[in-house]
């Protein structure tokens, strides 16, 4: 195969070995015969030699994962009106004309895959931690009519710490999202610092971690009574949402 004919995409990200889209595309590519499709992972320490990927032959998209989603927007030529409200970038385009368009579609995988549990009782979400993901998932909800809420360690402006999550601020925030990394693997025993005992089977707790595929949030919530779900789901939606607008 030519040079000229290959499609190259890939993932922006630092310490990404673990990375669920390299294995998840090279997958897809295969059993769709995408033959002349190519993901590989740019793990990067700093983007400072950034604008040395962007000019990596054949390359037709990326997509962005932690710590880099709000850091690469600067970058780009050119943001969509979703990515700049939420102020994170998950998707990079390759235009025809030679420009980068920065989009989001972590929102569209939340909305896709939390739809399903949500029941007509969630007014109000709690979304753990202030990061590039917490915000898309404020998007997807807000755009779905509920209430939204950050929690973080430290006190911001509209920020509740976690010491303020009372029994009343759990009992009106019936979801809880959780978009920190406390949980992921290796580090299986952490779990945000909530009163899980004062959770109730009318709650529902939502982990983008997915490796494990059952975080310790998840089963404290679960011993609670609470349905639980973890992002693999999410995962594969927001990869197909940029996969579509690669190929637009």
């Amino acid at each position: 195969m030519s040079e000229k004919n290959k499609m190259r995409f890939g993932l922006l990200g630092k310490d990404i070995d673990y990375s669920f889209s390299r294995a998840y595309f090279a997958e897809k590519f295969r059993k769709e015969r995408l033959h002349n499709c190519f993901y590989e992972n740019f793990d990067m320490a700093d983007l400072t030699n950034f604008k040395m990927v962007l000019q990596t032959p054949q390359l037709k998209g990326l997509n962005v994962t932690i710590p880099y989603k709000e850091e690469v927007m600067p970058f780009l030529d050119n943001l969509d009106e979703v990515s700049k409200a939420i102020g994170a970038v998950n998707t990079i385009v390759f235009n025809k004309d030679g420009t980068t368009t920065g989009y989001n579609t972590d929102y569209i995988g939340f909305q896709k895959s939390i739809a399903p549990i949500i029941t007509a009782e969630i007014k109000a979400a709690l979304v753990l931690g202030t990061g590039g993901a917490s915000k898309a998932v404020v998007c997807g909800l807000q755009k779905m009519g509920i209430d939204t809420q950050y929690v973080s360690r430290k006190k911001g402006s509209g920020n509740l710490t976690y010491e303020a999550l009372s029994e009343k601020v759990l009992e009106k925030h019936k979801l809880i999202v959780n978009c920190t990394p406390l949980g992921t693997y290796p580090n299986i025993l952490q779990k945000p610092n909530l009163n899980y005992d004062q959770l109730t089977s009318k709650h529902v707790l939502f982990d983008l971690i997915y490796n494990p595929t059952e975080t310790a949030f998840m089963k404290a919530g679960k011993k609670a009574g609470a349905k639980v779900q973890n992002g693999e789901d999410m995962l594969v939606l927001q990869a197909e949402a940029s996969w579509r607008l690669w190929n637009v």
